[in-house]
């Protein structure tokens, strides 16, 4: 239980060993790697993990070869592209990522910070003029771009965008822009660079390693997906990023092997999976896209992962739809009653009690740190039951993301655990439940918005606390509980506050419910009159199967048995049905600006 104090000096205006960690003491801080940057992770990595994997994936799913790529390699790749770089002029410059997750953006992203430039992660599935929107508002000097944005960059150029990029680096080596006006700026790919920076190497060029990084400077620039409407950029430091990671991994005992699923445009896949992991020496699996996922979880074989709550309500689903059709449905359940009896004594059996359930995600996984949206409860009991560690936390991009995470073996129910080292948390105007805005102050949290002084002004108080947009309370041990968005709060006429999360907690848990969104409906006729509604996509074939014919009935009768168990003001008024998933974000989460709200 090793911490570098004399690293975290720097920090005691912030650090505070939470309430939990003093009643606990004999709950280990787990060993970590303290990130001093970017840099010296790749260069300590490489020390201290050297011929182990890495990196692993394949060049196209259906290829037989996994590629791996140990933690020396991956430093030479680094390097080289980082030495390339600084030889193009692209030093101290703000440079743009846009594409599918690849060893390609993981080089990328870490040789850019490396030379002290600032990363502009781009979400690929954006419009192209938005891509060309976010790449010309930040002053990108360089885009490098991966073969599924391609269409979108020539697409770009074509209406003449992209007005201060000088050059355009394919990730792939067939990457191409031939018979695109390229106005001047030069193109090349990230293998030409690595070959050109590994032979600058070679011949003594050392300006990769001579330079002295700030790690408070501006480092990246993440733009928010946002659910609500657009996003703001947010600035992150190489110290926010890295402290968040070094403190953040004292909470984990993280496996060995984990699999990339989550977008890496975002903190939660670029941070978590990539900063966070690759420090600790776990192997990164790159995966192939969101359809091989179940397929490559049982390739793979994954220790552990790193996910998003829809991923794990799709594999929830999963097994109970597998059990229902193969008639184990009823005997799965007493199984995993017996087996959480006789836990009570000592006596664990649960991998070789659910051998057949763990086989769909590898055999080998443990542990799933899922963050992002709230959880089901009963989600997380489940796979607890059948032998996989649910850690449930919380982040924020403005937070490089993490706040507060539950632990291996240290949880609470309800709760996404508590706030991570040197990390303060505080509920701005609670009210009398204790519910309020949760607001966080520590080395983690961003240096403001890109270019939006006003927006940043309004998101920091006076005493430098960040405000969240959630709501939610701390319990006497300083366990965190959020309740929902700000932006997604119902106000009644009569001051009363309806959190829509809590609502469709309950629904999510009513049998054919795939997706819920519950919002204030609005009256194209009475334009003050707010109406509660439950949008649902059902899970038509499942209800099918048990025999029901008519939706809108069964939904509506379902909704008057939660609504007679809560205060009435916070009664669903009308059930509204759709054909379709909703839209969603690359995080998977519900877009619910998108959403039709009127009700005439």
């Amino acid at each position: 239980m090793t911490i570098y104090v004399q690293k975290l000096l720097y920090l005691k205006d912030f650090t505070n060993i939470d309430k939990t960690q003093e009643m606990n003491k004999n709950y280990p801080i787990y060993k970590t790697t303290f990130i001093d940057d970017m840099r010296s992770l790749v260069e300590e990595a490489a020390q201290n993990f050297s011929d182990s994997t890495a990196i692993s994936y394949k060049e196209k799913y259906s290829d037989k070869e996994v590629k791996k790529v140990s933690f020396t390699q991956w430093r030479d790749d680094v390097r080289n592209l980082g030495t390339a770089l600084i030889s193009r002029g692209l030093r101290e410059e703000n440079i743009a990522i846009v594409g599918e997750n690849s060893y390609g953006w993981c080089c990328s992203f870490f040789a850019v910070m490396a030379i002290g430039s600032v990363t502009v992660p781009v979400d690929k599935e954006l419009p192209s003029e938005d891509i060309d929107g976010i790449v010309s508002t930040t002053g990108c000097k360089a885009v490098i771009y991966g073969k599924s944005a391609e269409a979108k960059i020539k697409e770009v150029l074509d209406k003449g965008g992209f007005k201060p990029v000088e050059i355009l680096i394919s990730v792939d080596q067939d990457g191409s822009l031939e018979g695109v006006d390229m106005s001047g700026r030069s193109h090349t790919s990230l293998a030409a660079l690595q070959e050109e920076g590994g032979k600058l190497y070679a011949g003594g060029d050392n300006s990769y390693y001579d330079y002295k990084i700030d790690v408070n400077k501006l480092a990246s620039i993440v733009f928010t997906s946002g659910t609500t409407g657009k996003g703001k950029g947010v600035m992150l430091s190489q110290a926010n990023i890295g402290l968040d990671m070094t403190l953040g991994m004292y909470n984990f005992d993280i496996t060995r092997k984990t699999l990339h699923v989550l977008p890496p445009h975002h903190t939660f896949g670029s941070t978590v999976n990539y900063v966070g992991h690759l420090s600790q020496g776990c192997e990164v699996y790159i995966s192939s896209g969101l359809k091989h996922v179940s397929d490559e979880i049982r390739e793979q074989q994954p220790t552990h992962l790193i996910l998003v709550p829809a991923f794990l309500e799709v594999m929830n689903r999963k097994i109970w739809t597998t059990a229902r059709k193969t008639g184990k449905e009823g005997m799965l359940k007493v199984m995993m009653k017996v087996s959480d009896a006789l836990r009570k004594v000592g006596i664990d059996v649960r991998r070789k009690l659910f051998a057949s359930v763990l086989s769909a995600f590898g055999g080998k996984l443990e542990l799933v740190i899922c963050g992002g949206a709230k959880l089901d409860e009963d989600i997380i009991k489940t796979f607890d039951s059948l032998g996989i560690t649910i850690l449930n936390g919380y982040g924020i991009t403005e937070c490089a993301p993490l706040i507060s995470a539950n632990r291996n073996k240290y949880q609470k129910p309800g709760s996404v655990g508590t706030p991570i080292l040197a990390c303060r948390v505080k509920i701005d105007n609670p009210d009398e439940n204790g519910e309020g805005e949760i607001c966080v102050k520590g080395p983690n949290v961003m240096l403001g918005y890109y270019n939006n002084p006003e927006a940043t002004a309004e998101v920091f108080d006076k005493d430098g606390f960040f405000h969240t947009g959630d709501y939610g309370k701390l319990d006497e041990e300083g366990w965190i509980y959020i309740t929902g968005r700000k932006k997604n709060l119902i106000i009644l006429s009569n001051g009363k506050n309806v959190y829509p999360e809590e609502i469709e907690a309950d629904l999510q848990k009513v049998e054919g419910v795939s997706e819920v969104v519950v919002y204030a409906g609005e009256s194209r006729v009475q334009k003050d009159k707010i109406t509660i509604v439950a949008e649902i996509f059902p899970d038509a074939d499942l209800l099918a199967d048990k025999g029901v014919k008519d939706l809108q009935s069964y939904f509506e009768d379902q909704v008057k048995i939660l609504n007679a168990k809560m205060p009435p003001y916070k009664a669903v008024k009308r059930v509204k049905l759709r054909d379709v998933e909703f839209q969603k974000n690359t995080s998977r989460k519900i877009t619910r600006f998108s959403i039709d709200k009127t009700i005439d």
